[in-house]
């Protein structure tokens, strides 16, 4: 019961990571405000946590609105106490914002691409600025708001989701790249300047994790890999695709005023190795 009482926000909570981290934390004596914009996918979250004897509140918030993310940071002080830890889950990607093809073809500018092909120049920008919005601006506003009752506390911990993609960009992955990357950088410039206030914050960046999704574009190494998910695996010395349960240890880790009392403005890559390999 380590985070015993501890009020721990999570964005993205009805996701296939963070809702396992949040039943972990609340696990271990952690009051945890789930965050995320579907009510029915953070209510069965709540209901594991709750029949464990855990405790656990619902909140349905859009993290990439500035006002939203304010009577959130006010509905969670009101409901369940100040904030002391703030991971930042929520984010993604939308297809809209990806070409199908990983790199230029000259039919791109005739508009003479075979049906059912885009190029960069036929992606969705309002999809495109979407991904920039929720993995910057979503993980931006949170962290203002939550702090200030951090501040309040004394001390407190944030952990934000970064990526792959923020050491290297993935072929197609454009606006989520970019973002990712951001995501890395704001860690440390607001691990720099909210140390004085004794808050640290820091990042995880998940390798190729299992999920419904990437079972449709990647496959599975026991019924199949796709030829994207095959390159993955190629490229990952585990052999395997992460699970949730590869997070727990880092994120308490990282939270722990304790174990990592002298920690801040890292990102920690969890993937099996992933970045290790070159391809050649």
């Amino acid at each position: 019961m380590k985070f015993k009482d501890k009020v721990v926000v999570v964005t993205g909570a009805g996701g296939t990571l963070c809702s396992e981290i949040s039943i972990d934390l609340a696990s271990k004596g952690a009051k945890v405000a789930l965050v995320g914009r579907t009510k029915e996918k953070l209510d069965l979250v709540a209901d594991k946590i709750k029949t464990n004897g855990g405790i656990a509140e619902v909140f349905v918030c859009d993290v990439s609105n500035e006002e939203s993310v304010k009577k959130l940071a006010n509905d969670v002080k009101q409901k369940l106490g100040l904030c002391n830890y703030l991971i930042n889950g929520a984010g993604g990607n939308n297809q809209k914002a990806m070409p199908t093809i990983t790199q230029f073809d000259k039919r791109e500018m005739s508009g003479n691409l075979p049906e059912g092909t885009k190029g960069i120049y036929n992606i969705d920008m309002d999809a495109f600025e979407s991904v920039l919005n929720i993995n910057t601006m979503g993980t931006v506003y949170p962290l203002l708001e939550f702090t200030k009752q951090m501040i309040e506390i004394g001390e407190g911990s944030v952990i934000n989701f970064a990526s792959m993609n923020s050491y290297c960009p993935l072929t197609r992955c454009f606006a989520y790249a970019m973002s990712k990357a951001a995501v890395t950088n704001l860690t440390q410039s607001f691990a720099a300047y909210f140390a004085p206030a004794n808050i640290r914050i820091n990042a995880i960046a998940p390798g190729f994790m299992v999920n419904e999704r990437s079972k449709n574009y990647l496959g599975t190494v026991e019924d199949g890999l796709t030829l994207r998910g095959q390159s993955v695996i190629n490229h990952t010395p585990m052999g395997r695709f992460g699970e949730a349960k590869d997070l727990l240890g880092c994120v308490d880790w990282l939270l722990d005023s304790k174990a990592s009392s002298f920690v801040t403005g890292i990102t920690v890559p969890v993937d099996g190795g992933f970045l290790t390999l070159g391809g050649v």
